[in-house]
């Protein structure tokens, strides 16, 4: 019941905002209401080194005069500042250039109602000190495993967040989630041959959280796995991807499909929509209404309604993440991709994406390989998004014949994701711990810059 009062109340200051803004010579507006409440603890060597709650709540209005809009924000929600605020937006808007594409979402796309998709643990609401517990409890498993020397610190953390809006175009509706996390990084080794690794896990719902001693235990056992990294020759080879970084391809692939990179024509995928991109069985899927999804939403982020869908079926590239305005821009259907904050105007992105699994298990994929790269840990941003050029720095773990060898740092991964989309194979291993999902993956043909 507590929920559905502070729901109500933030819906009813969204109103507010909107009625406000047209009764001051705004065509349109929407109003979005953000609330948020986190505890967290830090924790490092068998001590409580901090505790942080933090409370609030912001607020952000859109209005639109003709072809021009403007968006204002603010966390301070007395009448003394919403007033001028919402002139204040009115005013900018008349000024502001004019956007062709700008405007509310068409009504025919507004959601009208929608699932419940379990995304708010109304059970567990921890205290500090039950957080400290499961920080400490990392901690020490990582700390009991043979090899670890050090500990970087632990955490442990809850939040829970609510989401309203409102537009004067009918739409009126809104939601919360809850989330819990925990994490340790340790370091395995002494003086200049020390190593570190972590691990962490997070979820919607406590009882799907990782024991805090399990997420500890794979710190440690990762952390004294990579002591003694070798170097290896410059060459060509297959990289494996683990799937703690094979979701970061996902995240340049879904960067590549935006509409507005598409729009604006700096995606290296701009003219390739109906084409074959990824190898041939490949499938990659983005599914708002996942249960107890970390990404999961019932509706986007402009009240349109949103759906599971196809981005890539047997490798071929199925459609664009679309909000209003790239949609308008690109002659397109709106795809109910809108993500935003309280301060700017929504932008295209992807919620639950993953890639479907393979046949083969991980042990399976990497048989044949005689030399290559099983990749656990990725560094930089090297990734240009109008040509698809990619190069990071990594570490991980050298294959030969078939086999996990010993270690590697300091090595440079290189390639074109235009090609290396074409050349992936996943295993059978899809696990949902993240935002965006895939298996292990294996890229044929990557260049490794090593000593």
């Amino acid at each position: 019941m507590a929920d559905q009062t502070t729901q109500q109340t933030t819906l009813d200051i969204a109103d507010t905002l909107v009625e406000r803004a047209l009764k001051a010579g705004a065509d349109a507006a929407e109003a979005i209401v953000v609330e948020g409440t986190s505890l967290g603890v830090s924790w490092r060597l068998g001590n409580l080194e901090d505790v942080e709650r933090s409370e609030g709540k912001d607020i952000g209005l859109r209005v639109f005069c003709g072809k021009r809009q403007a968006v204002v924000s603010s966390t301070d929600l007395s009448d003394q500042v919403i007033a001028p605020l919402v002139e204040r937006a009115v005013a900018m808007a008349k000024v502001a250039p004019e956007d062709p594409w700008c405007g509310l979402a068409d009504p025919a796309r507004m959601a009208h109602d929608w699932p419940s998709l379990d995304i708010s643990d109304d059970v567990s609401h921890p205290s500090a000190e039950e957080l400290g517990e499961r920080a400490a409890a990392a901690e020490e498993a990582a700390l009991a495993i043979e090899g670890v020397t050090n500990s970087g610190g632990a955490g442990a953390s809850w939040g829970k967040s609510g989401i309203a809006l409102v537009t004067s175009g009918g739409f009126r509706g809104g939601y919360s989630g809850t989330s819990h996390s925990v994490s340790v990084s340790v370091l395995a080794g002494e003086g200049t041959a020390m190593e570190r690794d972590y691990e962490f896990s997070s979820a919607r719902h406590l009882s799907d959280l990782d024991a805090p001693a399990q997420v500890g235990t794979e710190a440690g056992r990762r952390a004294v796995r990579r002591l003694n990294p070798r170097k290896v020759k410059s060459q060509s080879v297959p990289v494996v991807y683990a799937p703690r970084v094979s979701n970061s391809l996902l995240g340049h692939f879904a960067g590549a499909i935006n509409g507005a990179a598409i729009a604006r024509g700096t995606s290296f995928l701009k003219s390739r929509m109906g084409e074959a991109v990824f190898a041939p069985g490949i499938a990659v899927h983005d599914d708002p209404h996942r249960p107890r999804g970390l990404r999961s939403k019932p509706f986007d982020g402009e009240g349109v309604a949103n759906r599971a869908m196809a981005l890539i079926e047997d490798g071929v590239l199925q459609s664009w993440l679309l909000d209003s305005s790239t949609a308008r821009q690109l002659g397109l259907e709106n795809t109910g991709h809108a993500a935003r904050g309280t301060s700017g105007p929504p932008s295209p992105s992807a919620s639950n994406l993953y890639m479907a699994p393979g046949t083969l298990p991980p042990e399976e994929l990497i048989a044949d390989i005689k030399q290559g790269l099983y990749l656990t840990e990725l560094i930089g941003m090297g990734v240009n998004g109008v040509t698809g050029d990619y190069s990071r720095g990594a570490s991980g773990f050298w294959i030969e014949n078939g086999e996990i060898a010993y270690a590697v740092s300091e090595i440079t991964v290189a390639g074109n994701l235009k090609d290396m989309f074409r050349r992936i194979t996943p295993a059978n291993d899809l696990e949902f711990r993240y935002g965006s999902n895939a298996p292990t993956l294996r890229v044929e043909g990557m260049t490794i810059a090593g000593s």
